[in-house]
């Protein structure tokens, strides 16, 4: 009752209650009840328009309850799958989704605003080859991009047409079987690793037992060739728990690694061996120890390999020095979703990330402070969040089987695309442009401007004929009947 007068006090008029006595119900329905409980009942049920209905809940493993609610509830309702948001469209951009079926599919919009579609699906679904991680290196001569597929595969393909350059079969060491030891990620080096005249690119992958693996891979005869030659290298990241994230920095220098039970880690490359580890947090106030569980992670700037960004299954933002200490040096906590998404901003200090609930929102690490949550909610978990490279774009995509588009600065949404599969990860092709040039749409030829004036004449022909109709039954209506000669001497007669 209290919480009743509360809501009075607030001044709800639409209540949901749920009580589990039904004595109390019957003493308020039948004012048999004690005489300052029904008095108050009667305050309240005047100021919720008096409107009132029981309705009994039947549970398998419980009595019967009884609700009462004022008036019914609104939660009953369908709610919409996703906020109404305008989205007026994006400046032109190329995207790459990976899905839970092993499809890839671009993703472009063409013109300023444009609008995203579907232009290309590479693959064949199927639930054995699900998209696991993704990397791109979108230089402008012969661009590559690398996909780890749950079954162990590892494949290059061309990212502008989905040729396929070569295929990797065996990853990790030959003790662990893929179905036992599956890829955990991947990172596409963008600079030669090795000096190889038959060097076609060089990968970093791990596996969630934790084997980490550094080769180069040689050009092959044929696609489906699985080779690799020279620079390999090999190296246990840790002997216990599931590496779940890892990121490369900018000079592609060093590597972090973390997961549930390991904690954050730092290794060099070129000569393979950990830098540096972090520590956990202290325990709180009630004693209660904070299990290590990460789920994402990425460095700051990518410049410099000192500051480490993490976040964590216990819903945290955590901010890593490596030069400082170990233990962090800022932690922000968000809602009640773990942090399932990361990625940096350009200007070195910005962060944004997506939970488990669909929330997207970015982070000034310099503060701690929340600049804001993105508009409009996504239904799914996002599971990849990436930053154009040049554009204040970041485009994300999850559970839902929505690719999504936003505008950085303003965090307004600026398109969506329905995929329709779960997609997993999501990276931009930074060198697309738009390739229709920027006179046509203002310009057109003459011949066009030709054909626009003869439609649009034919069309205004019709036209002009329904206004002379039109003018010419109004005229009609002006003029006065003539009354037949029969009607004017019958009215001579009754006048006379």
């Amino acid at each position: 009752m209290m919480g009743l007068m509360h809501t009075k006090q607030l001044g709800y008029s639409k209540t949901w209650v749920e009580i589990d006595s039904t004595a109390i119900v019957k003493a308020l329905m039948l004012e048999t009840g004690p005489w300052f409980l029904q008095h108050d009942w009667n305050l309240v049920s005047r100021a919720l328009n008096g409107c009132k209905s029981f309705r009994k809940l039947s549970s398998t493993n419980c009595c019967p309850q009884t609700a009462v609610h004022l008036p019914p509830p609104l939660w009953r309702s369908k709610m919409p799958r996703t906020s109404a948001v305008e989205c007026p469209g994006c400046p032109p951009i190329r995207a790459l989704t990976f899905d839970v079926l092993g499809l890839v599919k671009v993703v472009e919009a063409r013109g300023n605003p444009g609008i995203p579609k579907v232009v290309d699906r590479w693959g064949e679904p199927d639930s054995s080859r699900c998209v696991v991680a993704a990397s791109i290196d979108d230089r402008k001569d012969e661009p590559m991009l690398a996909v780890a597929r749950k079954n162990g595969l590892i494949e290059v393909l061309n990212p502008l047409n989905g040729d396929l350059r070569v295929t990797i079969t065996k990853v990790g060491d030959a003790v662990h079987a893929p179905e036992d030891d599956p890829v955990g990620g991947l990172h596409l080096f963008r600079r030669e690793r090795c000096d190889l005249s038959s060097r076609l690119c060089t990968l970093l992958t791990y596996t969630k037992k934790g084997n980490a693996n550094l080769r180069t891979v040689g050009n092959a005869d044929s696609p489906t060739d699985s080779t690799h030659s020279g620079c390999t290298k090999t190296w246990d990241i840790c002997t216990a728990g599931d590496v779940l994230c890892s990121a490369v920095d900018g000079n592609e220098n060093y590597a972090l690694f973390g997961g549930k039970g390991v904690e954050v880690n730092m290794w060099d490359l070129e000569n393979p061996s950990k830098i540096w580890t972090s520590k956990p947090p202290r325990k709180n106030s009630l004693d209660i120890f904070t299990p290590t569980w990460f789920t994402a992670a990425t460095f700051l700037c990518k410049e410099d390999h000192r500051k480490i960004v993490a976040g964590t299954n216990s819903h945290q933002v955590r901010l890593y020095d490596i030069s400082s200490q170990r233990r962090p040096v800022i932690s922000i906590d968000f809602r009640e979703s773990p942090i399932t998404a990361l990625t940096e901003d350009l200007d070195g200090y910005t962060v944004y990330f997506g939970t488990g609930s669909g929330d997207l929102a970015s982070v000034d690490m310099r503060t701690g402070k929340l600049l804001g949550c993105f508009v409009g909610k996504c239904c799914g978990s996002i599971r990849s969040v990436a930053r154009h490279p040049e554009l204040p774009m970041i485009a994300s995509c999850g559970l839902d089987g929505y690719l999504r588009i936003w505008d950085s600065k303003t965090r307004q949404p600026l398109s969506a695309v329905f995929l329709k599969q779960p997609l997993t990860n999501v990276v931009i092709d930074s060198n697309f442009a738009d390739q229709e040039p920027a006179g046509t749409a203002a310009d057109p030829p003459q011949n066009e401007v030709e054909e626009e004036t003869e439609t649009q004449v034919e069309e205004n022909e019709p036209l002009m004929k329904r206004r002379k109709k039109s003018e010419e039954s109004q005229q009609r209506e002006k003029k006065p009947k003539k009354k037949s000669k029969k009607r004017v001497k019958d009215e001579d007669d009754e006048t006379s």
